[in-house]
């Protein structure tokens, strides 16, 4: 177990303004108590599950606690992931926000956290044994995908799998290329490719590499690939094969599209 504390958050955001003749001030009162009660069932429903999903071992109970915070949804996250280690989010939301969420409040979240940003997709798993399948990165060389290779290395050991590290040439098609090209995009990406795992293969020599190296689309192999994985690691930005793909492009269509839970590597 990684010993680690977890705060599970409901955010209430604060009732409409609206004409004060369609709901008086006794019934906005009310109406807001009742959020902050609904907020609070839903508190006591995720710490059941989360006790249940991770029950105490070796004389180290699960610490999880539940707070319902008043507040904007996302600057109200946002300020507590200065202090996180990681945050989890879904990909949708119920009530006002309905399935807007990912494109406001998750979408936000994974450009704005000062923390790497989790997505958990409720799909689920199709194979026998999805524990054991392996977790894909998206490698490019830069910063965050830098981050997110220390991420992925550190979820494969901690899970006991394997890693799939995949780096793209282009963003483009390398098809159309002369050959001679063709073998300097090939050489020069497997030399970004090496340079990004150097060492981290040192510090985790339980875990196993498999290099995978496309030369067009990643956010389409990527996704491909979360198919047969239980976690996905991308960074927030990137160049190379994500070249000036913010999370409006490869992060993006893989947060959305990804079969698994995707992590979005940033920091503070």
């Amino acid at each position: 177990m990684r010993n680690i504390a977890l705060t599970i958050v409901h955010v209430v955001p604060p009732l409409p303004r609206g004409p004060v003749e369609f709901v008086s001030a006794a019934g906005r009162t009310a109406l807001h108590k009742e959020w902050v009660s609904q907020g609070q069932r839903v508190i006591a429903d995720a710490i059941g599950l989360a006790r249940a999903a991770e029950p105490a071992t070796a004389g180290h109970p699960l610490d999880v606690r539940g707070e319902v915070i008043e507040g904007i949804p996302v600057p109200t996250l946002v300020d507590l992931s200065k202090a996180a280690r990681l945050l989890v989010v879904g990909p949708r939301g119920l009530g006002m926000i309905g399935e807007t969420l990912l494109g406001s409040v998750s979408s936000e979240l994974v450009r704005h956290a000062h923390c790497p940003v989790a997505i958990i997709h409720g799909r689920a798993p199709t194979v026998a044994q999805p524990n054991r399948l392996p977790v894909v990165v998206g490698i490019d060389g830069d910063a965050t995908s830098a981050l997110a290779t220390e991420l992925a290395f550190e979820e494969a050991s901690w899970r006991g799998v394997d890693l799939i590290a995949l780096h793209a040439g282009t963003d483009g098609s390398a098809l159309q290329l002369p050959d001679a090209d063709w073998a300097a995009l090939k050489a020069g990406s497997e030399a970004v490719l090496a340079e990004a795992l150097a060492g981290f293969q040192e510090r985790y020599p339980d875990v196993a590499v498999h290099r995978l190296l496309v030369l067009d689309r990643p956010a389409k192999h990527i996704i491909e690939h979360s198919r047969s994985a239980q976690l996905v690691v991308v960074g927030s930005h990137g160049r190379g094969g994500f070249a000036g793909m913010l999370l409006g492009s490869v992060s993006r269509a893989v947060v959305h599209a990804a079969r698994t839970p995707v992590i979005v590597a940033r920091a503070g």
